[in-house]
């Protein structure tokens, strides 16, 4: 990828519309010979694909499974491998958390575990968030202080929560508190260096008083820590690309990322009706907007094929939404794929489409993995699609004389 001085120095601002259309998950595997993307019945995005350029998106790089944050800062331009933003930091950005220097940041997932000690829901069956609301607050009124450390537990949706450890001498060399899968044992943290031992110290103090607190809930007994970070410096999207940036999203994490980048988090309801009626209210206000939807990926995770497919064509139900108000350039694609066949985020690239009056189209005629394959734009990596969009908006000046 070109360099952030380069960019800068060749970005102009003008009044071109950007949209980026992240439809989360995106991406799949066949089942019985279709992916869900090819089961579905979409024929807005069909249709808009045989009027755009068409490829495929690899998020970091062939053969590597992303994770949400870098897959996002690879969407918006930025080098993934040099910006390695632990997930607690975007959580709790995406709540509204003010973080100071040295504090250190977790998202959580409260768990259920079995008498053996293993995890047999890594989502507590997807507790409701007014339970999780009363869990937090079971948790913060019995654990306010470890070894003069602050401890502050912020409630998130369903099962998820943030957790902001602050205090002197943290670090946020640590391994994850959380198997990832099912049917493992809960696992404490471990320092990958010495300026992260207090805080392994800590944490795992922490997990052990939150689980004795939990143990007579049914279904969240413990709790599960993952992407411990702190604040790094990373500069924003105005500052690399000259434009006016917004977001709009309804889970925290991706709202927190957007914040770290520069955008403005404009207020949304929750679902995607309320979503496309705030991106409507604000257009005239800025001049990219990043739509992130959320449900097709959540459905992937649960091996739920069909829902997966029903999600996708609730999103087609919204193409033509997106279409009038005539964005100058509209890109859709995923952050990385969630196959239902693996229940997982995976390394397959997504689905990307461009459309603009300056592209060449292609002879793609449907929007799923096998027809983007032979799409005009190839195989290329995420963070070429933002300098695509700023050149389609006219955005960037010719490099070098």
């Amino acid at each position: 990828m070109i360099t952030e001085e380069l960019m800068k120095s060749i970005s102009v601002k003008n009044p071109a519309k950007m949209l980026m259309l992240v439809i989360d998950g995106l991406g799949g595997l066949p089942i019985d010979g279709k992916t869900e993307l090819e089961q579905s019945h979409i024929p807005n995005l069909d249709k808009l694909a045989s009027k755009s350029v068409c490829g495929l998106a690899d998020p970091i790089s062939p053969g590597i499974t992303p994770g949400s944050g870098p897959s996002h800062l690879a969407l918006f331009g930025y080098d993934p491998i040099n910006y390695q933003i632990g997930r607690g930091v975007l959580e709790a950005l995406g709540i509204g958390i003010q973080l100071t220097e040295g504090d250190l940041a977790a998202r959580g997932n409260f768990a259920k575990m079995d008498e053996k000690g293993i995890i047999v829901d890594r989502r507590a069956g997807r507790i409701s968030t007014k339970i999780n609301k009363a869990l937090c607050d079971l948790l913060q009124n019995g654990i306010e202080e470890i070894e003069g450390v602050k401890i502050t537990i912020n409630p998130g949706k369903e099962h998820r929560f943030v957790i902001v450890f602050t205090g002197e001498g943290l670090g946020d060399g640590l391994t994850d508190a959380d198997p990832q899968k099912d049917g493992k044992p809960r696992i404490p943290t471990s320092a990958t260096s010495d300026s992260a031992k207090f805080s392994e110290r800590v944490i795992n103090l922490f997990i052990e008083e939150a689980t004795q607190l939990l143990k007579s809930q049914d279904s969240a007994n413990t709790v599960l820590l993952r992407g411990f970070s702190q604040v790094p410096k990373i500069p924003t999207l105005t500052e690399l690309f000259k434009i006016h940036p917004a977001a709009i999203a309804v889970y925290p994490m991706y709202k927190g990322i957007a914040r770290l980048v520069g955008m403005d988090v404009l207020n949304t309801g929750e679902g995607i009706r309320d979503e496309i009626k705030t991106l409507r209210n604000f257009f005239d206000q800025y001049d990219f907007f990043y739509l992130h939807i959320k449900d097709p990926d959540m459905f992937g995770e649960d091996a739920n094929f069909d829902g997966k497919v029903r999600a996708l064509e609730k999103v087609d139900e919204f193409i033509p939404d997106l279409l009038d108000l005539e964005p100058d350039v509209l890109v859709i694609t995923g952050d990385h794929s969630t196959p239902s066949l693996l229940k997982s985020h995976s390394w397959h690239p997504n689905p990307i489409l461009i459309f603009s009056k300056f592209i060449r189209t292609d002879s793609v005629e449907r929007f799923d993995e096998r027809s983007c394959l032979l799409g005009g734009l190839g195989r290329i990596p995420a963070t070429d699609i933002m300098p695509l969009m700023l050149a389609n908006a006219l955005k960037l000046k010719k490099y070098g004389a």
